[in-house]
């Protein structure tokens, strides 16, 4: 087993939002599973289908955005079956639909594959695309040049 560094080890009680994110979100299958999510999957075969991932990882990620509020669990039973329970998106899971926003438009960017994309973040209304922006408190939109990330407070051991 990979070591894991002392950042991420303890990251969910980090000062910095973004190694608190990582340690929910850390991994590919976690950000695939949001994504489909977002396409409407719910249960776990549904998951377990759609991204061809094995039972055990797909269990232990589902757990972790359950138990960190991504997803949530609820009952459900099809004719003649158990009850089971299938996954939806909280109001957290939702939010990161910018994130996704923004590493689509970054990944068609810096890793074109073809000419159009198969998936398409749009408004539900219009059916107009959207993209990811850096936007100030006041709602102005800021380019990448304009932004810099700095270390607020006296925190001396934030990696």
């Amino acid at each position: 087993m990979p070591r894991r560094s002392p950042t991420l080890v303890h990251a969910l009680n980090n000062p910095c939002g973004i190694v608190r994110s990582v340690g929910v979100l850390g991994d590919s299958w976690s950000f695939l599973i949001v994504r489909e999510a977002l396409f409407g999957a719910g249960t776990f075969a549904q998951f377990r289908d759609r991204l061809g991932i094995a039972s055990d990882v797909l269990s232990a990620r589902l757990a972790t955005l359950v138990e960190h509020g991504v997803l949530e669990k609820a009952p459900y039973r099809e004719p003649g079956q158990r009850i089971r329970e299938a996954y939806r998106l909280t109001a957290a899971g939702e939010d990161l639909k910018v994130v996704m926003v923004a590493m689509q438009q970054w990944g068609e960017a810096h890793i074109p594959l073809t000419p159009g994309s198969r998936v398409r973040a749009v408004t539900v209304s219009e059916g107009e695309r959207v993209h990811a922006a850096l936007l100030t408190a006041d709602e102005r939109s800021v380019s990448n040049a304009e932004v810099a990330f700095v270390r607020s407070g006296a925190i001396d051991d934030v990696p």
